[in-house]
């Protein structure tokens, strides 16, 4: 479900980006250009199909909406299944675009890789991954990495069960934990950076592949914390908290300049060639995507990518033809 409700107006980006478009000749999903009854054109026809991060899928969402804007002719579909689930249907051939919240791992380049299935990673925003607490909890607002690691460690299962087994200063309050599931990238992530090891937590948490569980179930107890994107905590205001981390609020400038430590990330998406090239509408929805990635950034509550960055994904693409 696309969480984020984006409303438009016309504006020059995008009717630029549809006269560009439009002079391009466009084409159906066969490969055939529609024209209206009088011979101009009705520009691209088709579908483009996306699945995988949760954490992506608004940001990717918020691009399909504003490229209907310049061509309606083109559904784009945006599914989420997980950063895994994604690339499992990805190198499997069943889509053009694959959500990530982390790179794609050796075993799932090596799947697609076995099926003829090349890509090119693109970065199409920044992340802060953020520690969420509930309002009421005014003991947790500034945690440290060992604190985190002291509560989400496999180790601590059945033995930190409550808040002041964290630090004796804190309530005698149960810990409730919520958080991603082992689809997720933003799991492996987090586990990376803060239990030292990929896939390692205890286990006696609330799992989800919606971010949207981790909001209602920490939002619910005041003794509750998980974790999930930046963009989660900016539509929840209120509704829960981000905590900081060494003293660091996730925000828009300390992801960008890399202060939020370790819990900054890039955040992907991965193109197929085959798609990329045969496909008109998936090019153009993706060339689309990465020049108005700022755009949509602000739409989707992320962090935007820098000139560098916009210029590096810009030349990726080029490189395909």
């Amino acid at each position: 479900m696309n969480k984020t409700t984006v409303k438009l107006a016309a504006f020059a980006a995008i009717t630029a980006a549809a006269l560009a478009l439009s002079a391009c000749g466009g084409q159906s999903a066969g490969g055939e250009a529609t024209t209206n009854p009088d011979g101009s054109s009705s520009g691209l026809s088709g579908a483009v199909v996306a699945d995988g991060s949760s954490t992506v899928e608004p940001l990717t969402s918020a691009a399909a909406d504003l490229f209907k804007e310049a061509e309606p002719g083109v559904n784009v579909t945006v599914a989420t299944s997980g950063t895994g689930g994604g690339f499992k249907a990805f190198c499997a051939g069943e889509t053009d675009i694959s959500n990530a919240s982390r790179p794609i791992k050796d075993e799932e380049a090596a799947e697609c890789e076995a099926n003829g299935v090349e890509y090119t990673e693109v970065v199409v925003a920044n992340d802060g991954l953020s520690v969420i607490i509930n309002p009421e909890n005014d003991w947790a607002t500034d945690l440290t990495v060992e604190q985190l690691a002291t509560i989400w460690g496999p180790e601590s299962e059945g033995v930190v069960n409550s808040w002041s087994d964290v630090d004796p200063s804190f309530p005698d309050e149960p810990i409730v934990l919520f958080g991603a599931g082992t689809d997720s990238g933003t799991f492996d992530y987090f586990t990376a950076a803060i239990n030292g090891e990929e896939g390692a937590i205890r286990t006696d948490y609330s799992p989800s592949e919606d971010d949207n569980i981790t909001v209602q179930g920490v939002a619910g107890d005041v003794g509750a914390i998980g974790f999930l994107g930046l963009s989660y905590v900016e539509e929840n205001e209120g509704v829960i908290v981000a905590a900081s981390v060494d003293g660091v609020a996730p925000s828009t400038e300390t992801v960008q300049d890399g202060t939020y430590t370790p819990l900054s990330r890039p955040l992907f998406i991965y193109v197929s060639h085959a798609s990329y090239t045969d496909k008109p509408q998936v090019k153009a929805f993706v060339d689309f995507y990465v020049e108005n990635s700022v755009e949509a950034a602000g739409l989707a509550l992320f962090v935007p990518l820098t000139d560098e960055q916009i210029t590096t994904a810009q030349e990726e693409l080029a490189s395909l033809g």
